[in-house]
């Protein structure tokens, strides 16, 4: 693996199978023991630094490094001296003087992780950049439906909501056509990037063509992004046509979203609470793959460099 997780392309199929079967064999039934930790990281030190909220994020990637018996630094834009107008290169040396052994980064701005990388010898993790990319999510996201499907290779996938402004997507896109499948994105044509076709899947514009696909993923409208832009007439003319509901979804298909999720606008109330949707499922699956991620980052480095791998055992 490489020393840094900052795009879903810096993983080839191979790595991320291989960050796939360490969160199944490893992490994800831990969660349902009693004792919840293990000695793996024990020692070493991680900072998650946000600059934006989150809930799903921020907090399995806290657990994550606890259960790993890391030491979890959790620095938050509102509390940090880049309040006080210090520049995120200065933010970044300080962090580093401290010696962390991992970075995982939120940032409003596209790069800001990879700029970070440049001023530190911590590993850094993406965890959100912008609307740039969002790999961690997508790793979950393919470890969900392997759980699901098994083999992947074929499985129609339909993205559907605000293509333009979600990091998920582009991440999603990438990773989900890297495993074999193949990926079509439903949305009104202002919510479509330009040149959107050249990234390899197919586009529409109406949700009748989900009756193509064994996998509807729902996107939530970012109004944070559109940086004051009218992309659409109303967003009452966008539910309209863009908010899926049981109706539209067949037995045999299932529903993901990344969250938080505004019910009533991509996705109505009684289908994001039916039981044929993989939502919580994504949730949980977000904590296994993390910890598999810092693991991977840690034990993988650090054989390469020849120290003695420790193996995971439970504590007590």
């Amino acid at each position: 693996m490489n020393w840094n997780l900052l795009s879903i392309s810096d993983l080839s199929r191979e790595e991320i199978d291989s960050i796939l079967v360490t969160a199944r064999k490893d992490f994800l039934e831990l969660s349902r023991r009693d004792i919840k930790k293990v000695p793996t990281l024990r020692g070493r030190t991680i900072i998650d630094l946000f600059f934006e909220k989150s809930t799903r994020t921020s907090t399995s990637f806290e657990l994550a490094g606890k259960r790993l018996s890391a030491d979890v630094i959790n620095v938050k834009a509102d509390s940090s001296a880049v309040g006080k107008g210090e520049s995120l290169k200065d933010t970044v040396l300080t962090l580093n003087a401290y010696r962390p052994d991992i970075l995982v980064v939120r940032h409003p701005h596209v790069g800001a992780p990879a700029f970070m990388a440049r001023y530190t010898q911590a590993h850094v993790v993406n965890a959100g950049d912008g609307k740039g990319e969002h790999p961690t999510q997508c790793l979950l996201d393919i470890f969900s439906l392997k759980q699901t499907y098994g083999e992947l290779d074929g499985l129609k996938v339909a993205i559907v909501g605000d293509i333009l402004h979600s990091r998920v997507a582009r991440s999603n896109i990438a990773g989900f056509r890297k495993m074999g499948m193949q990926v079509r994105l439903i949305a009104p044509p202002a919510l479509l990037p330009r040149g959107v076709e050249s990234l390899g899947a197919e586009v529409s514009h109406t949700l009748d063509d989900l009756k193509k696909v064994d996998v509807i993923y729902l996107l939530r409208m970012q109004k944070e992004r559109h940086e004051g832009a009218n992309y659409l007439p109303s967003l009452r003319e966008y539910i309209s046509h863009y908010c899926v509901g049981r109706r539209h979804v067949r037995p045999d298909q299932r529903v993901l979203h990344p969250g938080p999720i505004n019910r009533g606008v991509e996705i109505e109330s009684e289908l994001a609470d039916a039981d044929g949707n993989m939502i919580l499922q994504q949730v949980e699956a977000g904590l296994a793959v993390r910890m598999a991620v810092l693991y991977r980052i840690i034990i993988d480095n650090a054989a390469t460099a020849g120290s003695e791998v420790r193996n995971i055992q439970a504590v007590g």
